[in-house]
């Protein structure tokens, strides 16, 4: 990668939902796939210019600039919608100083509650996150076309409700912000454990979604301790970001990073958001997720029993299968892998295609001393979908079991 193209990919992830909601909000919702389809042109404008002109010293007001004439161009042609050219042609508007509250407004007008919910959170991982839809599918567990038929579904209502691109009123504000957090949460575990692509980690993804996440802390109607929890959850996890993979960008498990490479400012400012969150009476979800987070940083090797006490808390507040999927893997640790075995074997019904699932029965029959089985396991997980550094593992793993034991001398 040039870079040239490394700048405008980092642009994609951290601009281009911001200049989408300022376009958006200028042009009305009704215009949503103009604002996008002007960001997108102008980032492939930005791949064939800079590659030959070099990166501008504003390169993301040069996307910007690029993106509002583009949308210009259109809107003169369709000779439809004179009455929102003043508001496109200011000139040199400065993305950083108007785009935080159009952000969190089309944020939370993707999150409106006239949507199906599964609705709201794959129009705001496209729109604000700049999600594909394979990514968005990946995420949700489910088929692209349902994705793609839900977005256009998504975008009929946004043209056809009038609703402005405008922060709701105090009544409306607070019933969005699960919705939002929700999509935040995705967004995260996509960029720290990708499902598709070429790279095990993607910390722009994570990163984006941290920045989104302070931007509805930084909104005193959208401080909640909830909002708290989650954003400090993302950041004990970033904070191992740069010890998840190997030089070659293969996994490394928990047990096997440097934690001497782990970002422990990002640590000290997630502990010290996680101390802020408990307060009021409401526990969530994301308070459990980040009490675990803590465990994990905390000592090594993490306090497994609690981290098992604290996945029954999460399991009472959220069930799901992903959930009994990891507290499966922390009762091995406690119990043994045969405990373990035995919860995730009752989830295949739940988790047919899940990655996952099989990957760590095929670890805990390894870990059990049956690589026969285990390496069952394995084949079943490289028939789904994953990134490559995830495919590297599994085929490592099957090595591993395929490959005799070394004779012991007498």
């Amino acid at each position: 990668m040039t870079s040239s193209a490394g700048v405008v990919e980092h642009l994609f992830r951290h601009s281009a939902g911001r200049i989408t909601a300022t376009l958006a909000r200028a042009l009305g919702p009704a215009r949503l796939d103009l604002a996008e389809e002007a960001v997108a042109d102008a980032l492939e404008q930005a791949l064939r210019t800079w590659q030959h002109a070099g990166v501008p010293s504003n390169p993301a007001g040069w996307l910007f600039r690029a993106a509002r004439n583009r949308a210009l161009d259109v809107v003169r042609r369709e000779r439809v919608l004179r009455t929102k050219l003043p508001q496109l042609a200011v000139p040199e508007l400065v993305v950083a100083e108007i785009s935080a509250d159009d952000e969190l407004a089309l944020m939370l007008l993707c999150c409106h509650p006239a949507l199906p919910q599964v609705s709201q959170v794959a129009l705001t991982l496209k729109t604000v996150g700049g999600l594909g839809v394979h990514e968005i599918a990946a995420a949700l567990l489910t088929r692209q076309s349902t994705i793609a038929q839900r977005l256009v579904r998504a975008k009929k209502w946004l043209r056809e409700s009038g609703k402005p691109i405008d922060l709701p009123g105090p009544d409306a504000l607070e019933s969005r912000v699960d919705s939002v957090l929700s999509v935040l949460y995705l967004l995260f575990n996509e960029g720290y454990d990708a499902t598709t692509g070429e790279v095990a980690v993607r910390g722009e993804l994570c990163g984006e979604a941290i920045r989104l996440g302070r931007l509805l802390l930084a909104e005193p109607r959208t401080d909640l301790p909830r909002v708290r929890a989650l954003l400090s959850l993302m950041m004990l996890q970033a904070a191992r970001l740069p010890a998840r993979v190997d030089a070659d960008g293969d996994l490394l498990l928990l047990d096997e990073q440097d934690r001497g490479r782990w970002d422990h400012e990002l640590i000290a400012e997630g502990v010290a958001l996680f101390e802020r969150a408990c307060t009021g009476p409401r526990m969530s979800a994301y308070h459990v997720e980040a009490a675990i987070a803590l465990c994990h940083v905390a000592k090594s090797p993490p306090d497994w029993p609690r981290v098992v006490t604290l996945y029954d808390d999460l399991l009472a507040i959220r069930p799901s299968p992903v959930a009994r999927l990891n507290r499966a893997i922390a009762l091995s640790m406690v119990d043994g892998p045969a405990a373990g075995i035995a919860e995730l074997e009752r989830l295949i019904p739940k988790l047919p295609d899940y990655t996952l699932l099989p990957a760590a029965l095929g670890a805990l029959h390894l870990r059990l001393g049956d690589p026969v089985r285990a390496a069952a396991h394995y084949r079943r997980a490289l028939t789904l979908q994953c990134s490559e550094p995830q495919r590297r593992f599994l085929r490592g793993r099957l090595t591993t079991c395929e490959t005799p034991p070394t004779p012991q001398s007498p």
